[in-house]
């Protein structure tokens, strides 16, 4: 049995290579980072825009 040529070797290696990579990044597309959900401090006031500089406005 003859070896291979290293052309065949090399071609073969990237072909790999290329192929790894484009199904990592295939899933990776597929299947994306679930968005985080809110946290408490990120939640959306109840109260008007402008209301902490209300010198009226109660403490909590």
């Amino acid at each position: 049995m003859n070896p291979l040529p290293d052309r065949l070797v090399i071609l073969g290696l990237l072909i790999t290579l290329g192929l790894c990579f484009a199904l990592i990044f295939w899933s990776v597309k597929l299947n994306p980072r679930p968005e985080p959900q809110l946290q408490w401090r990120d939640r959306p006031s109840a109260q008007p825009a402008g209301w902490q500089n209300d010198p009226k406005a109660p403490l909590l």
